[in-house]
């Protein structure tokens, strides 16, 4: 049997970045994913900060540039604010990260994904073209999603998590911002359109404790929209999917196991952004387990601490505005623009509340 350095279960943003950083520091690294073409289906807004542009240098990755978000109240007032960034097709971005995790020496294994975990004895068990291959390792980066088979081998808890719909349409008129529409109509989410040339992602997010159906609310926003001349009628894309929202994991490590990105609980609970966590984190765990193996004792456990330093104060706040918001959909108070500015990040009160 085989034995790797690292196992990386996941090609998404966190487990290509994790896998790269890893075979660059000379480890022998084998990095699988169950989909057969990496990046699809897209199941995001495809948003990213400024920061993290040097990923996105060039097209087809970088679509277009985004200089504000206009946040939409319930009274229909529009709150203008700076929130700079790129739009990017994901799945192309998903594939470079792949390839330079490639070019640094990883194996890429897709389609594979694995049937069995046998932590104690460092081994798994992956299916790739029909069969079972068994592979041993000294260390695995869980990137495989909120719903982490890698934390279910392992009898860890699920992640609460946040149902989202979408549609992909065609734009009237160049937009330069990103749209935010905060409505009691998507109980414990929001909506949005974020704006790709000559297409939009228009989408909604909601709790699904405390709504089921998404299609009406969403095809409710799309006639506006078309009333208003702003979008076609026509939906080019369709996608969803599953966005963590109770904050990071109690542990990022478990033994030599590390979770990054939406695995390990790092998507913002408000806004549901998560792909510049998933690379920090991904990075960082790929170094992280380099340094282990080369015999820093604390490295992992220093990995969960520096993930939390990072992103625990930011994650903390919105765990918060989420449990305050809790109590107050399907009331009238979710109707007023108050209780909305003090829930989303675009507001003074969302972090003057955190602090009172």
């Amino acid at each position: 049997m085989r034995t790797v350095d690292l196992l990386v279960v996941g090609l998404g943003p966190g487990g290509a970045s994790a896998a790269g950083r890893a075979a660059a520091a000379g480890l022998d690294v084998v990095a699988v994913d169950r989909r057969r073409v990496l990046g699809e289906p897209v199941q995001c807004a495809e948003f990213i900060p400024t920061p993290m542009s040097r990923y996105a240098r060039d097209f087809p990755v970088r679509q277009q540039t985004i200089g504000g978000m206009a946040s939409i109240l319930p009274s229909g007032h529009i709150h203008r604010s700076d929130f700079p960034g790129l739009m990017i097709d994901r799945a192309e971005f998903d594939r470079a990260l792949a390839r330079q995790a490639r070019a640094e020496g990883a194996e890429l294994w897709h389609p594979a994904h694995l049937t069995a975990l046998d932590p104690l004895r460092q081994q798994a068990t992956l299916r790739q073209h029909g069969r079972e291959v068994p592979l041993r390792y000294r260390a695995l980066v869980a990137a495989d999603g909120p719903h982490s088979t890698v934390a279910a081998r392992l009898g860890l808890p699920r992640l609460r998590t946040l149902r989202t719909r979408q549609y992909t349409v065609p734009l009237n008129r160049p937009v330069e911002d990103t749209l935010i529409w905060l409505s009691d109509d998507y109980p414990g989410g929001y909506a949005w359109l974020f704006p790709r040339g000559r297409e939009a992602n228009l989408g909604l997010g909601v709790d699904p404790v405390l709504q089921r159906d998404m299609k009406l609310p969403l095809d409710d926003l799309h006639r506006r929209l078309i009333a208003e001349g702003l979008t076609g009628p026509a939906v080019l894309r369709r996608t969803g999917g599953a966005i963590p929202v109770g904050g990071p994991r109690e542990c990022l490590h478990e033994g030599c196991t590390l979770f990054v990105g939406d695995a390990a609980g790092l998507t913002h609970p408000i806004t549901g952004a998560g792909i510049a966590a998933a690379v920090i984190s991904g990075e960082h765990a790929g170094a992280a387990v380099a340094a282990w193996l080369a015999g820093d004792g604390d490295a992992l456990e220093e990995y969960d601490e520096d993930m939390r330093d990072q992103f625990g104060t930011a994650l903390h706040r919105a765990v918060e505005r989420r449990q305050s918001l809790q109590t107050v959909w399907h009331t009238p108070a979710a109707a007023r623009d108050e209780t909305q500015r003090r829930g989303w990040i675009a507001f003074d009160e969302y972090y003057e509340a955190a602090t009172a």
